[in-house]
């Protein structure tokens, strides 16, 4: 019987008494079970409370007001106190609590929660301080331990949904559905699980309340989420220890912004990071990769990066270079800057097992002993695409720094960044295509025990290791440049490293409409900086699936085109120059929107949210109540705030569509039209009462043209955007554009630094807040002063105002007692107006006026 099967069997034992601990059965029987029944004693703590429940010890901790800690143990020793995914600073710290019990409970309360363990049975039951049950473990169904693993219940009320857990298919809400957190290399089909990330955190929403809960544990895990019970749903993992945090938003936006207090927030990246990239697998030989790029160029494709694939390399060995097919590999890295192209490298983490022929990075890592083991101590070989190869074992701080350390040829030849591939791992020949359970890591890493773990431990943080090393590497080979890792695998905390993307996906419409909510929850989940391959790797997708793809995927954080080998091309030009020059516009119009993706990326830096959002995260009323008043949640998206990108909800359909609008104004981004939100549809109820012959208001439909993807802009919002330029080292010509759409809470920002170095780190940056109100007769636009050092390439703002009646206004700025000149588009029904650069406090006051 599977392991999950097992675990929740157990529910049907019938349990008496403080606990149950079943007799030894032999191999293949029922293992020994221990069932937390009851609490048998209890200690309040400073920051806490600590139960016993016969042989078990439960700590519950406050971090933070609204962040809980739970550790269980079946014994009376808590497990080692560390992690590689909660930062130390935040797993450290605590907070003073007020202790609380009575006959039934014994608990604290912080400022923002009460945290009780009832005795009798023991259950956790988190409130919010009016008393609203937010959490609790489900009645009837205890915490239990069996077979080295353990088994966690908590009520899940009717109204729940459950996001996260990285980057999972199927439906986008995660209840009714079950999962494993176990990284595997396989194209992320529909009916496919697990897949290539390990993220054991997600977010829960319940009407105007949110939590999330975080699973601290690297060995297998899984998440089941109401599919076997109708009232509970569990988690728990195969091994390690039970440790979990509790985050209370109540919104849930306050739930991933905590999420990331403890597991980190992402780097700012590279600005050429943010632009549009080409890869294949693969460009060779070298001169193909000078046609791709020529072609863009020639094109006027705006574009940033181009990718190396492993054929570049000798025999597939990772650090090396085919002299064959790249007879000038530093020429060619130099000539593609000159064509200002950064080049991005693939370096998979098995490295050929190849004595004695003279492969450095074999015969260094052998030298100092950087390999995983197998039982016997000898070392691992699996075959992956060198053929036989070994693995670094990255849970060794001198492994990383060894492994960072192999980049130094590629620096000095200029390579700008690097792909971090196969790292699940992946094994050819292995069990389930990677590596033996029973292979053995040496945990050497401040704040761990040295000791070793086997690979039922470590596999699940192989990817966040390697990018790690990589990314401490090239920081240390390039000290003052931002690094730019993309992996594939990783563990949650692994944001900290810089990019991912979904891996192997197909080129089909469903593929298509994945990659939106896989996207979506992998920012839920921590990860900010992440995209799905465009048109699909595997398969060659229609001219038409690839243009939207293109449209839409310009809307996403990570923005490249890859696909597989024996497919057909399809970079943009593909199909013909009518569809070339739809794609190119939407390129266009992504480098056009960089001042706002930018101050994107560096908000994302600061406080952890996702740059690519779900509704909910921006507009949590649409689940209260419940089920949700929105009908597209899980296609229609926002980038940031303020842009809202509405798909059709089938791609591949023919079928009119109605946009579903959130709470306040929408303007359309394309035309400037201020959008009257449709009726919304009648309910069941609303028809059963109605009476005889009555008539319901018919939804707005839209059917968007190839050319067209529906893009609004929220009312409140001030958008930047710049001329276009072809590259990010490229200085735009002419002044800074702030788009205004007039509306509730309407504000902006604007942020700018050199683009690539760590200068920002020291105050060399740009950022400035805006805000705007406006009412029947007038709009202001306010300046507010600017943080940071940064000189701008502007020196004049155009400020557009939309929804402006007409071409009679007046415009001033404070301290000016000159009226500014202003021009009119009635099409667009917006007023222009163009002012000189403002680093300060100022206003800008438009006013209409009566026609002369």
């Amino acid at each position: 019987m599977p392991l999950l099967a097992q675990r929740l069997a157990i529910i049907s034992f019938v349990v008496t008494g403080l606990f149950v601990t079943a007799p030894a059965q032999t191999a293949g029987g029922p293992q020994p079970l221990l069932a937390l029944e009851s609490v048998s004693g209890s200690e309040p703590l400073r920051d806490g409370i600590q139960i016993q429940a016969g042989p078990a010890v439960m700590r519950i901790t406050a971090l933070r007001n609204d962040i809980v800690r739970v550790r269980v143990s079946p014994n009376s020793v808590l497990p080692e106190d560390a992690s590689w995914a909660v930062l130390p600073e935040a797993r450290t710290k605590s907070i003073d609590i007020q202790t609380s019990q009575d006959a039934s409970s014994v608990g604290f309360r912080t400022s923002a929660l009460d945290v009780r363990v009832e005795r009798e049975p023991l259950r956790i039951v988190i409130r919010d301080l009016e008393g609203n049950v937010i959490s609790a473990d489900a009645v009837g169904r205890p915490t239990k331990f069996q077979a080295g693993g353990f088994s966690v219940f908590k009520q899940m009320p009717g109204a729940e949904h459950y996001f996260g857990l990285g980057d999972k298919t199927g439906q986008f809400d995660r209840r009714e559905q079950a999962y494993t957190l176990w990284n595997t290399d396989i194209g992320p089909q529909e009916s496919v699980d697990p897949l290539y990330k390990a993220i054991p955190f997600f977010l829960a929403i319940n009407g105007t309340r949110s939590y999330g809960i975080f699973l601290d544990n690297t060995w297998r895990t899984w998440f089941d989420f109401g599919k076997q019970a109708r009232d509970a749903y569990a988690f728990g993992a195969e091994g390690g220890p039970l440790d979990y945090y509790f985050i209370y938003g109540p919104t849930p936006k306050q739930v991933v912004e905590a999420y990331a207090y403890l597991t980190g927030k992402p780097p700012l990246p590279p600005l050429w990071a943010l632009g549009f990239q080409q890869s294949r697998y693969s460009y060779t030989p070298e001169s193909k990769v000078r046609e791709i790029a020529t072609r863009l160029r020639n094109d006027r494709i705006p574009s940033d990066v181009i990718y190396l694939d492993i054929d570049y390399q000798d025999r597939n060995r990772p650090f090396t270079v085919d002299a064959k097919t790249f007879p000038n590999f530093p020429g060619l890295v130099a000539d593609l800057r000159k064509q200002h192209f950064h080049l991005v490298n693939i370096t998979d983490l098995h490295i050929a097992h190849a004595p004695n022929q003279g492969y450095m990075p074999y015969d260094t890592g052998h030298a100092g002993d950087h390999f995983v083991k197998k039982a016997d101590g000898s070392e691992f070989v699996g075959i992956v695409w060198p053929g036989p190869a070994v693995f670094p074992d990255f849970t060794r701080a001198q492994t990383r720094e060894w492994w960072g350390g192999l980049y130094q040829g590629f620096v000095k030849d200029g390579v700008a960044g690097f792909w971090n591939d196969m790292n699940e791992p992946s094994v050819f020949d292995g069990p389930a295509k990677t590596m033996p359970l029973d292979n053995v890591h040496r945990i050497e890493e401040p704040g761990f025990a040295t000791r070793t773990a086997m690979h039922s431990e470590i596999h699940n943080i192989v990817g966040l290791e390697n990018a790690r090393a990589t990314y401490e590497g090239l920081l240390k080979l390039r000290p003052d440049e931002r690094p730019f890792v993309l992996t594939r695998a990783t563990y949650a905390g692994g944001q900290r490293y810089g990019f991912t993307w979904t891996g192997d996906n197909f080129a089909t419409w469903n593929h298509l409409r994945l990659a939106t909510q896989m996207v979506l929850n992998l920012g839920l989940s921590g990860i900010s900086f992440v995209g799905a391959d465009v048109g699909g790797f595997n398969g060659t997708p229609s001219s038409d699936l690839l243009t939207r793809w293109v449209e839409l995927a310009a809307f996403s954080p990570f923005y490249r085109d890859h696909s597989n080998k024996d497919t057909l091309p399809h970079e943009l030009w593909v199909n013909g120059p009518e569809q070339e020059t739809i794609r190119r516009r939407y390129v266009e119009t992504r480098y056009r929107l960089l001042p706002y993706i930018y101050s994107l990326a560096d908000e994302s830096s600061r406080s952890g949210l996702p740059m690519m959002r779900p509704i909910f995260l921006e507009y949590p009323e649409i689940f209260a109540p419940s089920p949700p008043s929105f009908e597209h949640w899980d296609t229609e998206f926002l980038l940031g705030r303020s842009l809202m990108i509405a798909p059709q909800p089938f791609g591949e359909t023919v079928d009119d569509y109605v946009v579903s609008f959130p709470p306040g104004s929408w303007f359309d981004f394309w035309t400037g039209e201020r959008v009257a939100s449709s009726p919304s549809a009648p309910s069941s109820g609303d028809i059963a009462s109605a009476k005889p012959g009555t008539k319901f208001p018919e939804p707005r439909k839209v059917h968007p043209k190839l050319d067209t993807m529906p893009v609004y802009v929220r009312g409140g919002s001030v958008l930047p955007m710049q001329p276009l330029i072809q590259n990010t080292e490229e200085t735009p010509r002419g002044p800074l554009e702030l788009r205004v759409y007039p509306g509730a809470d309407c504000r902006g920002m604007i942020y700018l630094d050199d683009g690539h170095t760590l200068a920002y780190q020291h105050g060399q940056y740009l950022r400035q807040n805006l805000s705007c109100d406006a009412d029947a007769k007038a709009v202001r636009l306010k300046f507010h002063a600017r943080d940071g050092s940064y000189a701008p390439w502007w020196k004049f703002v155009e400020v557009v105002v939309y929804d402006w009646p007409s071409a009679h206004a007046e415009a001033k700025v404070s301290g000016s007692t000159y009226p500014l000149k202003t021009t009119y588009d009635p099409k667009q029904h917006a007023l222009h107006v163009t002012l000189s650069d403002q680093s300060g406090e100022a206003e800008l006051s438009i006013r209409g006026k009566t026609a002369p």
